[in-house]
């Protein structure tokens, strides 16, 4: 019982998850290390196949996904020695909105060539993801990637996959596409993957034991650098609008009450190259205790970016194929709201994981047609 996985981008994240199978098919297949469920319907992390995977860059199209994931500018960990071929080749991409500017006048060793190849048309990739047998896409493009984000969920609904949305471009949010994916019985899961201990879950954490404890919390930021393709594409500020919008609101959705948009400063702030695939995020969160005294906190977290979410990435994509066995379509409540920064609708942290376990148990409540 296998779960066909396609990819669109084979950048850094899409490295981890494709170490991530290897790691727990071949030496840690007996370890739960890193997962919050081992086993999720049936389904094991060994259980994915990489049947499919669009890129733009030569160094990676027409190579297969076991080494593309290796090719620069991908520079993740590499945790796991052995990954074996797919047999899945990277075929070439749609750039549209895909590759920003600047990108491409960044030193060759860590810019996004665009590979000299035809790139296909909506149906065109449709069809490569059909014939590759593909039941569930991932959307691992780069933040800002608007056009080409609608070009992959366009071509998973006349694929007939569902559609992992992994990055903070709005699909799952939008009503329009969360309809027509339900209309098409496919499930939708997104948007904006949320890591298993990243910046976003720790400072969601925070402000709500701010409320608990009966904290009031006045005014926070999170500020983020990296040395990754990533970070070097979000120096493009033209680009963060979706992204800010979404890890803004997912901190707003854990505090006791909405801070003022000038008291709230969420988002990435600079791209540090040595930092490779190394993101450190400061916190700070400035409240008042008993009395109206005043307090604060500050934190520093170090993880390696893309791991952090390939663990996040193999429970969505098993979640996706749950719900294809089940005939579930449209978007997955309970998943998105655990595993995204921008759901379509906001769960405390305790509520999101409940919400999971129903979906695990069949509760079809936990999906909205």
């Amino acid at each position: 019982m296998s779960i066909n996985v396609a990819l669109a981008g084979v950048g850094n994240c899409a490295s981890s998850l494709v170490q991530g199978i290897a790691h727990y098919s071949n030496g840690g297949a007996n370890e739960a290390i890193g997962l919050s469920h081992w086993d999720m319907g049936g389904y094991r992390p060994k259980d994915l196949r990489i049947v499919a995977a669009f890129d733009v860059d030569p160094r990676k199209v027409g190579r297969d996904v076991a080494e593309a994931i290796f090719a620069p500018p991908n520079c993740t960990a590499t945790f796991c020695d052995h990954v074996p071929p797919t047999g899945a080749i990277v075929a070439m991409g749609a750039v549209l909105d895909g590759v920003s500017p600047h990108m491409l006048e960044a030193p060759a060793e860590r810019s996004f060539r665009i590979a000299d190849l035809p790139q296909p048309s909506v149906d065109e990739a449709a069809e490569h993801l059909k014939r590759a047998g593909t039941e569930v896409l991932v959307n691992y493009l780069p933040v800002g990637s608007e056009r080409a984000t609608a070009f992959y969920a366009e071509a998973a609904l006349r694929a007939g996959a569902a559609f992992v949305n992994a990055m903070p471009v709005f699909i799952a949010s939008d009503p329009a596409w969360a309809r027509r994916f339900a209309e098409a019985g496919l499930p939708l899961i997104g948007d904006d993957i949320k890591a298993q201990l990243g910046a976003t879950i720790v400072h969601r954490t925070l402000a709500d034991l701010f409320a608990r404890r009966g904290v009031r919390l006045d005014r926070t930021y999170q500020l983020n650098t990296g040395g990754n393709t990533d970070f070097l594409n979000m120096l493009n500020r033209d680009r963060l609008s979706s992204k800010k919008r979404s890890k803004t609101e997912a901190v707003q959705a854990a505090t006791e009450r909405r801070l003022d948009p000038e008291n709230i400063h969420v988002g990435p702030s600079d791209y540090v190259a040595w930092q490779k695939d190394n993101k450190v995020a400061f916190l700070r969160l400035e409240g008042r205790l008993f009395g109206g005294v005043p307090m604060n906190l500050e934190l520093r977290l170090s993880v390696e970016d893309s791991p952090n979410s390939a663990g996040v990435a193999i429970d969505m994509i098993r979640a996706a194929r749950i719900a294809l066995d089940r005939g579930v379509g449209g978007v997955l409540e309970g998943p998105s709201a655990a595993w995204c920064k921008h759901p379509p609708r906001q769960m405390r942290d305790e509520e999101a994981e409940a919400a999971v376990e129903a979906f695990l148990r069949g509760d079809t409540g936990s999906c909205r047609h």
